[in-house]
């Protein structure tokens, strides 16, 4: 039975783990445990994990400026919280934190947990990734060393190198403490262009059209037919364009997409309430919300993208949800060798296995396996911050 250790302030996370260090005891770091599923089930050889560190002792914004655009907060606090207190300055998390919780069955969510996983929504095509938005960081290392990185303040990028390798590092190098993160201004207003009728080859090329005007598009997905049910005002298979900012602006750039795109295929438009509605469903990636069928998460140059999302169709699984302009696929497929195959024919890509049964993960490649030269990289940086092998070991990549 695990034993659960619950810091409430930094000082007890550096000791916890300080203790961990000197007695070789593996621990998982955890928040709230809404991602306790994503990634391999932990473990490092015969070594089980016995105890694990509770970081949602550590919740609260602890810094917030709306003139200076920035908010530091604690590792545990729930990303709800944060997100609410944002909006009501009329502000927001540029980089649209997905809520993945859904897809396992789970509500919540926090801080620690979303940049531990450097999650980012659809408006990573013109804002980029979580790491992106960071300003400073506070870990603990596997050494119980404490580490800072960065400042409050955009100009002050000491170590900020720093603050973007443990970013997406799944646990395994340091336990988040606190976060300083920028916010930006909200949009006045959202409106999406859809166009039907498109298969994932011209689907593909419309949403590049669209990303490669000079509209500032924020965002764009395809949903086929075959999951539009679940996303919201998707009306049978559309191609989604999203356009934001003050209201002559939005008009404008709306009106100059739908001509572009009309030569695609038949054009409607969504105002601000339904856009929200089907951007949060792609964020979300909603039509595989309900379902424990194995899901695929994968990172592919656009090009490629019809092409694999055609092979997977024909071949070994369903429809794909494509996001990022055709950057990223998301489907369910259980034959972990038969897609990563798939996608190195089509020019290679990272597929990640977001949800499956623990005996799948423990057995199959969760995260594209690395190349020699970079898993020998890898294994150096997981040395330098936790020489023991005591955090989340096993979480990424076996004996990592």
């Amino acid at each position: 039975m695990t034993e659960t250790l619950k810091p409430e302030t930094t000082e007890q996370v550096v000791e916890a783990i300080a203790w961990a260090s000197g007695e070789e005891t593996p621990v998982e770091i955890v928040g709230t445990g809404t991602k306790r599923r994503f990634g391999r089930p932990m473990g490092d050889g015969n070594r089980t994990i016995g105890h694990a560190v509770d970081l949602s002792g550590l919740s609260g914004i602890t810094l917030y400026e709306p003139e200076e655009l920035i908010l530091s907060a604690w590792a545990g606090t729930p990303m709800a919280e944060i997100e609410a207190a944002v909006a009501e300055k009329g502000q927001m998390l540029a980089f649209e934190p997905p809520a993945f919780a859904g897809l396992y069955g789970e509500t919540g969510g926090t801080l620690g947990g979303l940049i531990g996983c450097n999650l980012a929504g659809p408006r990573r095509v013109k804002i980029g990734a979580a790491r992106d938005h960071i300003l400073g960081i506070e870990a603990v290392t596997g050494r119980g060393e404490l580490v800072k990185s960065g400042g409050r303040v955009v100009k002050n990028v000491t170590g900020y190198d720093l603050s973007k390798l443990l970013t997406g590092s799944f646990g395994t190098l340091a336990a988040l403490t606190q976060v300083t993160i920028k916010v930006l201004p909200a949009p006045e207003t959202v409106e999406t262009v859809l166009v039907s009728g498109l298969g994932g080859a011209d689907a593909v090329r419309a949403m590049t059209a669209a990303l490669n005007s000079s509209h500032e598009v924020s965002g764009a997905a395809y949903v086929p037919p075959g999951l539009a049910q679940s996303v919201s005002g998707a009306q049978g298979d559309a191609v989604a364009v999203r356009v934001e900012g003050f209201s002559p602006s939005v008009d404008a750039r709306s009106t100059a997409l739908q001509e572009l795109l009309s030569g695609f295929g038949s054009v409607a438009t969504l105002d601000a309430d339904a856009s929200g509605a089907l951007w949060r469903d792609v964020r979300d990636a909603a039509p595989f919300v309900g379902s424990d069928a194995p899901l695929w998460r994968v990172s592919v140059t656009p090009t490629a993208a019809a092409g694999i999302s055609d092979a997977i169709a024909n071949g070994i699984g369903g429809s794909s949800l494509i996001d990022w302009g055709g950057g990223l696929l998301w489907f369910e497929a259980e034959d972990a060798a038969a897609v990563r195959a798939v996608i190195a024919e089509h020019g290679g890509g990272h597929a990640t296995l977001v949800r499956a049964p623990e005996e799948t993960r423990r057995t199959t490649p969760v995260f594209q396996p690395q190349p020699a030269p970079l898993a020998a990289l890898s294994a150096r940086v997981k040395e330098s911050f936790d020489p023991r092998h005591i955090l989340n070991p096993g979480r990424m990549y076996e004996g990592v």
